[in-house]
């Protein structure tokens, strides 16, 4: 009698769950197939002859030709979650396509990611267009590398796309697997995540230790860059790909559109970003080259206190330990929607653009609106990094300096107990900073109530005993209670800093200026009291390359390349310019 009790109990809260929760499965995919049409095999040829794998989806009954929603992506994940977003698009009268990028799924092809998703996707949206379900109108959307694929679906705009919605979007060469001409580390384990296998390698992808490991290993035994996988013990031919184009060069120009290629780009657009988003650049440079070529294509931008991931689903509530107003949340999948029925469907404009550019203002915790990125603000700070110091820092003048004269920092570059340039956002607001290397510059208290809207840039005139240096440039907002809000910052190599598609080495014991743009976009309500921090600095840390100065192949480069430590006059003439709104 015991045994059978036990029995029963086993049966009702082990067994029994279990084939409920396969039932439930197994009535989901009876419904699905009774409900849905779906073609999850189908082999869309390439011009070229490859091949691309694809999933179709559509609602049974709809005999009518209707526009299709195309994602395009590396991602091969599970086929539910997939399917489901596929079925979203059939219930919102849409046919819903999933096509999975050269080399994946059922592709036979090699995988090599960015390389061919430009041609791939035009010959996906022309493979749409001449099907008979299909009422020649395409809409792409999706997030990160879907948001790369529908900017290179561009470079060569097939009639069929009418508009696409990127979230986030990466653009090679720009954003990763280098920032301004400089590699950054976690981009080399996302080689083995993507292309191991025609699905993704989430054990490889989620081996964090094995990679911190490899890259605390290259850090301090002073290896060459190049030599990452042989540390790691394992052959990375996409990492060796990538770091043999440290340049801007053809090989990532050809990837998505470039320059005059915006010019032909006359689809309305609908981009979402966050201040917080590691690739936040490269969403951006497509948005202003797009204005900037072609500036009667209607453009909309929503962005907000977002990081990478959080953006694709319309905000999280924390981000690097700072705690998001609620009204900075919104549901993506209704805005890609509601934006796509307006393009495609005639619907009504989407009541949450208010202009082309939509921006929620973190401190006051309001959404604002602008005609343009750079029309954001309506005035400008100028600070010049003057010489003089009070207490631990030194002053961020609004007048320029009479007298020219410079900061000198010293550099030991094969010291690996200490590192310089803690410019990464996280944890966003902090009790103090590292002003142990590098030099921090305060401004006087603010006055008068302004927000910080856009991306800062400026100018720095340096002076090295070597030929190339990497540079770094953060921005804080100093609360009256003392905390470090963190703002925005700026890494890049010096000698790309005029020319990201060729290198231009330093001269040393010359004057040279260094000009930056390429920052990440915020905007932040300033208390009063507050006062604006730039912390300058070299980026010498384990979590990017290291440059030696030599002027060779940054990635060939060794701790025997170093050659004596790194001198840099930081002159009072440098200067940045911070976007404000009044």
């Amino acid at each position: 009698m015991f045994q059978k009790l036990i029995l029963n109990i086993l049966l009702s809260i082990v067994i029994l769950p279990l084939v409920n929760a396969q039932q439930t499965r197994d009535t989901r995919l009876k419904d699905t197939a009774n409900i849905y049409s779906i073609q999850d095999s189908v082999m869309i040829r390439t011009r070229d002859g490859a091949t691309i794998s694809a999933i179709v989806v559509r609602k049974k009954g709809n005999q009518s030709p209707l526009p299709a929603i195309l994602q395009f992506s590396i991602y091969v994940r599970d086929k539910g979650r997939d399917l489901q977003s596929l079925t979203d698009a059939a219930d919102r009268g849409y046919v819903g396509v999933m096509a999975y990028t050269r080399g994946k799924r059922f592709s036979p092809e090699e995988i090599y990611p960015y390389e061919k998703d430009g041609s791939d996707a035009y010959d996906v949206i022309d493979w749409i267009s001449r099907q008979t379900w299909s009422n020649g109108s395409v809409g792409m959307y999706g997030g990160s590398y879907n948001g790369f694929t529908q900017w290179a679906s561009t470079k060569s705009l097939h009639p069929a796309l009418k508009t696409i919605v990127p979230y986030v979007a990466n653009r090679p060469g720009m954003g990763l697997p280098m920032e301004n001409n400089i590699f950054i580390n976690p981009n080399y384990e996302w080689s083995f995540y993507v292309s191991n296998n025609k699905y993704l390698d989430n054990e490889a992808g989620n081996d964090r230790q094995r990679f911190r490991k490899m890259m605390f290993r290259w850090w301090e035994t002073g290896a060459a860059y190049n030599k990452m996988d042989s540390i790691d013990d394992m052959p990375n031919k996409l990492f060796q790909r990538w770091i043999s184009h440290p340049d801007f060069d053809t090989y990532w120009q050809n990837m998505a559109p470039y320059k005059k290629d915006f010019a032909q780009i006359n689809i309305p657009v609908l981009a979402f970003d966050g201040y917080y988003n590691d690739s936040q650049n490269s969403g951006l440079y497509y948005l202003r080259e797009l204005q900037k070529y072609n500036p009667s294509t209607p453009v909309y931008l929503v962005i907000g206190p977002y990081g990478h991931f959080g953006t694709q689903i319309g905000g999280e509530k924390i981000i690097n330990s700072y705690e998001v107003d609620t009204t900075a949340l919104f549901n993506m999948k209704t805005y890609t929607y509601q934006w796509l029925d307006y393009i495609l469907k005639g619907a009504e404009k989407p009541a949450f653009l208010k202009d082309k550019v939509n921006y929620f203002v973190m401190g006051s915790n309001e959404w604002k609106s602008a005609p343009s990125i750079d029309k954001m603000g309506n005035s400008s700070l100028k600070f010049y990094l003057a010489r003089n110091r009070t207490d631990s820092f030194y002053s961020l003048n609004t007048l320029k300096p009479g007298k020219k004269q410079f900061l000198k920092q010293v550099i030991d570059l094969t010291d690996r107990e200490t590192s310089n340039n803690d410019y990464y956002p996280d944890p966003i607001i902090r009790n103090e900073i590292n002003i142990n290397n590098g030099f921090s510059f305060i401004s006087a208290p603010i006055d008068e109530p302004m927000i910080i809207n856009g991306s800062f840039s400026g100018k720095i005139f340096v002076d090295i005993n070597k030929k190339d240096f990497d540079l770094g440039v953060t921005l804080y907002e100093v609360l009256p209670n003392g905390q470090y809000f963190h703002l925005s910052y700026y890494i890049g190599r010096a000698s790309y800093a005029k020319d990201i598609t060729k290198r231009n080495l330093l001269k040393p014991g010359k004057v040279e200026v260094i000009p930056f743009t390429n920052t990440h976009l915020v905007s932040k309500q300033l208390s009063k009291g507050s006062r604006l921090l730039v912390v300058l600095n070299v980026n010498k840390n384990p979590f990017s390359q290291l440059n030696y100065g030599t002027g060779k192949e940054v990635s060939e480069e060794t701790i025997a390349d170093a050659n004596g430590p790194l001198e840099v006059k930081w002159y009072n003439n440098s200067f940045i310019e911070i976007p404000v709104l009044k």
